[in-house]
């Protein structure tokens, strides 16, 4: 197997399908996990697939899985701690590795607080706005970056 790839996914993403359909789409974090199961098999990789609502966890999990498990680049949907989180920010850096940013929906056409990013400037890249696709598309870059 190629290179292995860390799918994080942050606060109500376990809430796909119910909240807000309109803006969101109606598929649900079952759907997230079996597109970015199937692009990294697709591409040859593996992708780990995790969500919490808890942020220290996801900070653990970006200390520790992220640098120990020999991850070569990390997706993140970093939903609201995208705008408000500063220590995600600063976390990212430390496994050393590309991070793929990723929205399901256009965060830049949306509320003003939603278009700012503490992520993006670390970011190898930024998906958004492509509903559910858009994370096999994040999946595909991250093992482009990985390889590169």
């Amino acid at each position: 197997m190629g290179s292995r790839i860390l799918v994080l996914n942050g606060p109500n993403l376990n809430m796909l399908g119910v909240r807000q359909p309109e803006v969101y789409g109606d598929g649900s974090y079952a759907d997230v996990v079996e597109i970015c199961t199937r692009s990294a098999r697709n591409r040859g990789a593996e992708a780990e697939v995790r969500q919490t609502n808890d942020e220290a966890e996801m900070l653990v999990w970006i200390h520790g899985l992220a640098r120990e498990r020999d991850f070569s680049a990390i997706v993140i949907n970093p939903a609201a701690w995208t705008h408000t989180s500063v220590a995600l920010a600063d976390a990212l850096v430390i496994p050393e590795v590309p991070v793929v940013e990723v929205h399901i929906s256009n965060v830049h056409a949306r509320e003003g607080f939603r278009q700012h990013s503490y992520v993006s400037p670390i970011a190898s890249a930024v998906i958004a706005g492509c509903g559910l696709a858009g994370y096999g598309y994040a999946v595909d870059r991250a093992v482009d970056l990985a390889q590169s």
